[in-house]
């Protein structure tokens, strides 16, 4: 605080203890009951620090709130930036590497019917049963060139500050970046042994959990605060094969009508080229 600040705040405190006397004083000149305002007094003083107290932790809990507020819709923005650049083509790419997809598929797929119930139970079969992952399913070249064009996104997401008062969305961008830096230190990811499979199907793995939970999370989001942008997620969504991205058939188009010259009448043709000329017909 400069001098300026500091005298202006001495000012009203001055002023505050001032404005009080003043009022003590009014008081005792009216009703001249000097014993009754010192009992006053006191008794608004020994309440004082529960006044202290109790406004203290309404203001310091409503602050609390408005902050966790502003950071979950900070982090749900980042969330929704993961998922339109990279995490709605990586859940594909991951799909393809499941042995049970077809049921995970079945098990996620987020329609407009569905309530905070259906989320919820979502969240806890991930929970309770994880995928089942095997590198040799996919296209393993496929999936590092996916990771390198998306590489530099995601480590300018691991710079956000604000990641750290979200675990489960950090340990996803981990995992992730962990399975770029396997992949990427093979020369060759064919004709690979086995053990060396196995391990890339437990980092593969890794990422399909936290990105499926992760995905869950994010379309309830969506379907909550933004309606709109829930239609595009649902429409779009790598859970539904028979997605669409354009709403309904379009219509199909008639053919157009022949179009029939009619012959032209007799003592006409002179009349037309005189037209087609510029000069006007005799009448």
């Amino acid at each position: 605080m400069n001098r300026r600040g500091r005298f202006r705040f001495e000012r009203i405190i001055w002023l505050l203890l001032l404005t009080s006397a003043l009022l003590y004083g009014i008081d005792f000149w009216v009703f001249g009951d000097g014993r009754g305002i010192c009992a006053g007094f006191i008794g608004n003083l020994a309440f004082l620090p529960l006044y202290v107290l109790f406004v203290t932790l309404m203001i310091e809990r409503i602050l609390k709130d408005r902050e966790r507020e502003a950071l979950r819709t900070k982090m749900n923005m980042v969330i929704g930036l993961f998922f339109t650049e990279a995490g709605t083509g990586l859940l594909r790419e991951g799909l393809t590497f499941m042995q049970d997809s077809d049921e995970v598929s079945r098990s996620l797929r987020v329609s407009a019917q569905w309530e905070r119930k259906h989320f919820g139970r979502a969240l806890q079969q991930l929970k309770t049963r994880e995928p089942s992952v095997d590198s040799r399913r996919g296209d393993l070249c496929r999936l590092r060139r996916f990771l390198a064009e998306k590489k530099e996104f995601m480590l300018r997401l691991l710079e956000n500050p604000n990641l750290l008062e979200h675990d489960e969305f950090t340990d996803l961008l981990w995992a992730v970046s962990h399975l770029v830096q396997e992949l990427e230190t093979r020369p060759e990811l064919t004709g690979l042994p086995e053990p060396d499979l196995d391990h890339l199907s437990g980092d593969i793995k890794r990422v399909c959990i936290h990105l499926l939970a992760q995905w869950v999370e994010y379309m309830k989001h969506l379907q909550q605060d933004y309606p709109y942008l829930f239609s595009l997620a649902i429409r779009t969504s790598p859970m539904d094969p028979d997605a669409r991205v354009i709403l309904g058939e379009l219509p199909a188009l008639s053919p157009a009508p022949p179009v029939r010259l009619s012959p032209p009448e007799e003592g006409s043709s002179e009349g037309s080229d005189r037209t087609m000329a510029g000069v006007a017909p005799e009448s």
